[in-house]
């Protein structure tokens, strides 16, 4: 059953519009995710680093660390041995900081168990540790440090007092708020004191509206990308079956003309300029041919026993006359009508030898050549045959068939003329300047045929002067023959006026290399 779906060319284009569609769905899908998830990144990192920033600003500019206004996100400020120093206001946890997991405590109050606070020293030796007399413990005073607070600055200048590091890092944590717990990006910011203390700052900003819009967005393309792919196939389903329609009106009406044989039926034929039209438009033009080809056959079938019928009769008469009276026979009319049926018959199995494709044997010889043979045959005609000029000319084909066209030729001037026919053979270029050509033409001084009939003379059984006696005239597949063996020989047959008033039949072989 699946087979048999999948053999239909709707259901094919519906499957293949479906997963081109589906995989450029997900390739947009998630270069969409990715460029938002991105966007909204920096935008919390911009919120994170104004706020570290401004705390940093405040610590520079000797703001104390109980005073520092740092809003209602979590900030975290640590010495240089990662000691708690202050933190915002309801921070009850945060991780991804090297304090990690430690209570805070407010700026102001007492500092944290887990970072005590440093020993303060007798009034009157405020710096025991001080070498520089700056009030400072020069510990934590040259303890350069970077964004992560491990105290390697790749080599940088140290922070002067007051001043702030430019570069800032970003870590991802989270912390508890209020007893409101999520998820935060952390810039890491440094500045130093004027006093020469360096502190760094860890400023966070919520990561919920990112993920929430990340997730609608996710969600939304999880939804609508299925009923997308829905519609697509659908869609292409209908489009197809529509436009695929005039073809199954076309198989039907085939399928019609083969159970009746009725080659005069058409396929319908859409009123459009696309595939389907030109593929109705050329089954017509075949069944045309097609209908044109039986009917010559049905013609040919019906003129050939038409044909075979006359002599065969005759014959048959005379033999029934014979048989009751012998003194009666009469013999010539007898082998008249005999060498005239085995004419026909030998016609008849040279155009169907023909008809089936058979090609000439190749063989040179020479037209001037052949011309001599026929005439010198025929001594008996009763119109004088002028032979001027023959120029030589060789040729390559069957000589027999080309002997029957000229035998064909002469046999129909024979018939039409009234004092002479005239025979010539030579050679000339194309009109193109290619290859040279044989040329032979046999021309009467009879009546001429109507330029209008001109190309109706070669068709078989024709007959213009239908009024005439069969006796006086052939069966009507003289030309028909000549002009068939001239196309298998790569040559022409034409008929034109003859300077003498009558036919001129011109036959156009190429020469032979």
């Amino acid at each position: 059953m699946t087979g048999k779906f999948f053999a239909s060319v709707k259901a094919r284009a519906a499957l293949g519009a479906t997963l081109v569609v589906a995989v450029a769905l997900a390739a947009a899908g998630v270069a969409v995710v990715w460029l938002l998830e991105t966007n909204l990144i920096r935008e919390v990192d911009l919120q994170a680093e104004v706020r570290a920033r401004d705390v940093a600003g405040q610590i520079a500019t000797g703001t104390a660390l109980g005073s520092i206004e740092v809003g209602d996100q979590p900030v975290q400020i640590l010495d240089g041995n990662d000691r708690v120093r202050a933190v915002s206001d309801g921070l009850d946890s945060i991780t991804g900081t090297p304090a990690g997991g430690v209570k805070a405590v407010g700026p102001a109050a007492s500092p944290t168990p887990t970072r005590p606070s440093p020993e303060k020293s007798a009034p009157s030796n405020p710096d025991d540790d001080d070498d520089d007399d700056d009030d400072d413990d020069d510990d934590d005073r040259e303890r350069p440090r970077n964004g992560d607070g491990n105290g390697d600055n790749d080599g940088e200048d140290p922070l002067g007092p007051g001043e702030v590091d430019d570069d800032l890092d970003f870590v991802r944590g989270s912390a508890v708020v209020d007893g409101s717990g999520g998820d935060y990006r952390f810039a890491v910011a440094e500045a130093k004191t004027p006093r020469g203390e360096t502190l760094t700052i860890y400023a966070g900003a919520p990561l919920d509206l990112e993920r929430a819009a990340v997730d609608t967005i996710r969600n939304a393309l999880l939804i609508g990308g299925p009923l997308l792919l829905a519609i697509v196939a659908v869609t292409t389903w209908r489009v197809t079956r529509q436009a695929l329609r005039p073809v199954d009106g076309i198989r039907q009406e085939m399928s019609e003309i083969t159970r009746s044989t009725d080659l005069s039926r058409r396929v319908p034929e859409p009123q459009v300029e696309d595939e389907v039209g030109r593929l109705a438009r050329t089954t017509n033009e075949t069944l045309t041919a097609l209908e044109s080809s039986v009917e010559r056959q049905r013609r040919f079938v019906a003129d050939a026993s038409h044909e075979l019928r006359s002599p065969i009769a005759s014959l048959r008469t005379q033999l029934e006359v014979a048989e009751a009276h012998p003194e009666l026979l009469d013999l010539p009319g007898a082998v008249h009508d005999t060498v005239r049926l085995q004419d026909l018959a030998a016609d008849l199995l040279l155009l169907a030898r023909i008809d089936a494709g058979e090609r000439p044997v190749g063989a040179r010889l020479d037209l001037a050549a052949l011309v001599d043979e026929e005439l010198d045959r025929r001594t008996t005609d009763p119109h004088p045959l002028t032979a001027q000029p023959l120029e030589s000319a060789e040729v390559t084909g069957s000589g027999g068939q080309l002997a029957r066209i000229l035998g064909n030729l002469l046999d129909n001037a024979q018939r039409h003329a009234t004092g002479r026919v005239r025979v010539s053979v030579r050679t000339t270029a194309t009109e193109a300047g290619g290859n040279r050509l044989a040329e032979l033409e046999v021309a009467d001084d009879g009546a001429g045929v109507p330029e209008a009939e001109r190309d109706r003379v070669f068709e078989r059984f024709v007959r213009l002067d239908d009024a005439r006696s069969r006796d006086d005239g052939g069966a009507g597949l003289g030309l028909a023959i000549a002009r068939e063996v001239a196309t298998r020989h790569g040559g022409t047959l034409t008929l034109t006026a003859a300077p003498e008033g009558g036919a001129l039949f011109t036959l156009r072989l190429p020469l032979a290399d």
